[in-house]
């Protein structure tokens, strides 16, 4: 599975929450408003994620739909053991330790944490 660049994924996770097939123009309702893409830009980000297999196109009347292909979970999944294994060596107490140093995680996510990992143990000692 491809890495998607940030306005492609922007526009998969627009399709990913939309729970439902969209067209080009509910997709751009959806934008972030700050970013105003042309018409033809976001059919070209969507002829892009068709190309690679990330969403599926049904014609209905005269307007296309896109849905999704690959999970939010499957892309996220990969995603994220992409970025972990670049950045930090395949070491989740480095990422854990990079977000704590930079003061990114609050004593409650850390509780949360730790409680998920508690879960996880006993999940796994069953």
């Amino acid at each position: 599975m491809k890495r998607l660049p940030d306005s492609e994924r922007e526009i998969m996770m627009i399709i990913w929450d939309s729970g439902e097939p969209v067209s080009r123009s509910d997709i751009e309702a959806r934008m972030d408003r700050g970013r105003k893409l042309t018409k033809t830009t976001v059919l070209s980000f969507l002829s892009r994620l068709e190309e690679k297999g990330f969403v599926k196109v049904e014609r209905v009347g005269r307007n296309n739909y896109y849905s999704p292909r690959v999970l939010r979970s499957e892309y996220l999944k990969r995603e994220s053991q992409t970025i972990l294994s670049r950045l930090y060596g395949n070491s989740l107490k480095n990422f854990v330790t990079a977000l704590y140093d930079g003061k990114e995680m609050s004593q409650s996510e850390i509780r949360e944490l730790k409680d998920y990992l508690e879960k996880l143990e006993e999940e796994e000692a069953e």
